[in-house]
């Protein structure tokens, strides 16, 4: 990784731009400190919108939830609220 100052940075964006197309990582500090990285850009994964439809076609269901307690929304008892977490195993 490169490493390069906010003023060096600005001078030669173009040049450092191209060398991120090309995957370098360049950090751009300040007086010596990191600020910022510049990386190549990467491309957000989309939402699979038909996932559960073809989870259920491939499992035979009709729905995943069938059901919901009447008193699904009801508050906690305390003894639950106030119990210690589980360790970790």
């Amino acid at each position: 990784m490169d490493r390069v100052s906010i003023k060096d940075a600005k001078n030669r964006f173009t040049e450092l731009a191209r060398q991120v197309e090309a995957g370098k990582t360049i950090v751009v500090t300040r007086n010596g400190r990191p600020v910022l990285d510049l990386v190549p850009h990467r491309t957000a994964a989309k939402l699979d919108t038909g996932a559960v439809a073809r989870f259920k076609k491939r499992h035979g269901l009709k729905a995943l939830i069938t059901s919901i307690s009447p008193d699904f929304d009801e508050p906690l008892p305390e003894n639950v609220l106030l119990r210690p977490l589980p360790r970790p195993r």
